[in-house]
């Protein structure tokens, strides 16, 4: 049975998961890119964004992992595909990560504007969707073919399928750091109300990872 997952999403110690003034220099925000000093090291990441051999093991690195387990489609907001905002100008820009995105499963990305989808290395295929939340969900459901659906952010992405109740589980990194400002992933969710419990909770030297699953 398909699922839909939040996984390896981080935020600081008071709730944010970007800093603020998101633009092409900064893509997490001003300080957002301390939250994921747990992440990038990891064997995981080294491997799926920069194509290298070693990293760091352990906790980290375990859920790193888990997060790419099972997974069929993803769904994207459209400040994690690029810095552009509006009408797209043209169609050079394809995404942060190269010519082999990471994903290598297809990918929907919510938009205003319509777009054609982009074909690129290792499986991966961007999919524009201007039809809202559940116009993404349904195509990302016939996509994995019984597998996954992992939302990838960004916050308010998230914050969107939530209130929506259609996330059935998130991992959660928590960063011991504080941004004082940004895109705050819980503000106006009541997570107890909407029937989420913590049901994992795992501390690691530059993380606090907690999972919350949404009750049957």
């Amino acid at each position: 049975m398909t699922r839909v997952r939040v996984e390896s999403f981080t935020i600081s110690l008071d709730g944010y998961g970007a800093g603020p003034d998101q633009d092409i220099n900064n893509p997490l925000g001003v300080g957002g890119a301390e939250l994921h000093q747990w992440l990038f090291p990891t064997r995981t990441i080294q491997c799926a964004l920069f194509g290298k051999d070693g990293g760091t093991t352990g906790v980290d690195d375990d859920f790193a992992a888990r997060g790419f387990q099972n997974v069929g489609a993803w769904i994207l907001g459209r400040n994690m595909f690029g810095p552009i905002r509006g009408a797209w100008p043209d169609t050079s820009w394809q995404g942060w990560w190269g010519d082999s995105p990471p994903y290598h499963v297809p990918v929907f990305i919510l938009t205003h504007h319509a777009r054609a989808p982009i074909e690129m290395e290792g499986g991966t295929t961007f999919h524009f969707i201007t039809g809202g939340i559940h116009e993404a969900l349904a195509q990302a459901r016939v996509a994995a073919a019984g597998k996954d659906v992992r939302i990838g952010g960004g916050a308010d992405t998230i914050q969107q399928y939530l209130r929506e109740g259609l996330i059935d589980e998130l991992h959660i990194a928590i960063s011991p750091i504080l941004l004082g400002e940004g895109a705050a992933l819980f503000a106006g969710l009541d997570l107890r109300a909407r029937g989420y419990e913590c049901v994992e909770f795992v501390p690691s030297e530059k993380a606090t990872h907690v999972v919350l699953r949404r009750r049957a």
